[in-house]
C-alpha cells in the first residue's frame, strides 16, 4: 500500500499563495471584529450613561448632581464587593471539593502509552521463553579409571608359584 512518498494535490508555490491569502483574510476579519467590539462597547456606554448637560445648571444643582453620582458609585461598589466575596467563597469551596475528590480517588495513575502490536508479536513460536541453560557450555568430567573388582582368590592363585613371581618381576622392569 505504501508506494513511496505521497503526491500532493498542490505544488509548493500554490500552497504558499493559498496560505498567504488565508492569512490576509484572517487579518482583515480580525480587524473587522475588533472594530465591531469597539462600536458595541460605545453603544452600551451611551445607553447606560446618557451625556450630562452641565452648562445651564446652578451651583446648588451641580452639588446635588455630584451627591447623587456619589450615591450611585457607592451602590455599584457595594454590589461589586458582594460579588467579589461570593466569587472568592465559591472558589474556595470548589478547591476544597477538588481536594476531597483527590483524597477519595487516591494517587493519580499515569496514562499508559499505546504499544503497537505487529503480527510478529502474536507468533506463538516467538512467545516461547528462551532457555538460558541451553546456552551454557557443557563440561565433561573425566571419570577415574577404576580397576575391576574381581575375586581376590583367583589373583592370589595366579601369583603363587614361579609363574606368578616371574610376572611380578617382569612387571617391575
Amino acid at each position: 500500500m505504501s508506494e513511496g512518498p505521497k503526491k500532493t494535490k498542490y505544488s509548493a508555490t500554490r500552497r504558499l499563495l493559498l496560505k498567504s491569502k488565508l492569512l490576509k483574510k484572517a487579518a482583515s476579519m480580525l480587524v473587522a471584529e475588533i472594530e465591531q467590539k469597539k462600536q458595541e462597547k460605545e453603544r452600551v456606554v451611551k445607553d447606560c450613561f446618557p451625556p450630562l448637560n452641565l452648562p445651564g445648571l446652578s451651583v446648588q444643582e451641580l452639588q446635588d448632581l455630584c451627591k447623587e453620582l456619589h450615591r450611585k458609585i457607592d451602590v455599584v461598589d457595594e454590589v461589586r464587593y458582594d460579588t467579589e466575596v461570593k466569587v472568592v467563597k465559591n472558589e474556595t469551596e470548589v478547591q476544597s471539593l477538588k481536594e476531597k475528590i483527590f483524597g477519595l480517588k487516591g494517587t493519580k495513575r499515569p496514562n499508559l502509552k499505546r504499544v503497537k502490536k505487529t503480527t510478529d508479536d502474536n507468533d506463538p513460536s516467538k512467545l516461547i521463553k528462551p532457555d538460558f541453560k541451553a546456552k551454557l557450555k557443557t563440561v565433561k568430567k573425566e571419570e577415574e579409571k577404576k580397576e575391576e573388582v574381581t575375586d581376590w582368590r583367583k589373583n592370589v592363585e595366579a601369583m603363587s608359584g614361579m609363574d606368578g613371581r616371574k610376572k611380578m618381576f617382569n612387571a617391575g622392569q
